[in-house]
């Protein structure tokens, strides 16, 4: 029988989140001007959610010690700043590490939901 890891939102109720319900709260979230998330899963991987509402950093990681693996966008020359950190820090990124904010909703809806990125996905294994 295949378990699938749960995930709770790092600063929300220890109550995990569905990935039916994941986009709706990171949208609530973004709205109220909080631009870093972090989600933990069951089995303790962490995924984390940073965006300047119109692209987003989406990495996943084994543990908070791995460099992990996060969401790319092949051949986009750009760089975007406005990537707002809890601690005030801000950031910027070229836009080749970050992905349109829809496309990273996807994402974390599909990690939520299956534990890995979907069959299309562009990542880059960052260890």
């Amino acid at each position: 029988m295949l378990v699938i890891e749960s995930w709770v939102i790092n600063d929300d109720s220890p109550v995990p989140v569905s990935s039916a319900g994941v986009v709706e709260a990171l949208r609530s979230r973004i709205d109220s001007g909080q631009l870093e998330m972090w989600l933990t899963s069951s089995s303790g991987r962490l995924l984390a959610f940073m965006t300047n509402t119109e692209r987003a950093m989406v990495m996943l990681l084994d543990d908070e010690g791995d460099p992990g693996e996060h969401a790319v966008d092949p051949g986009t020359a750009r760089s975007s700043d406005g990537f707002i950190l809890s601690n005030g820090q801000g950031d910027e990124y070229p836009d080749e590490d970050t992905v349109p904010i829809g496309e990273a909703l996807r994402l974390v809806e599909h990690v939520v939901g299956t534990g890995s990125w979907p069959a299309e996905a562009r990542w880059v294994v960052d260890r």
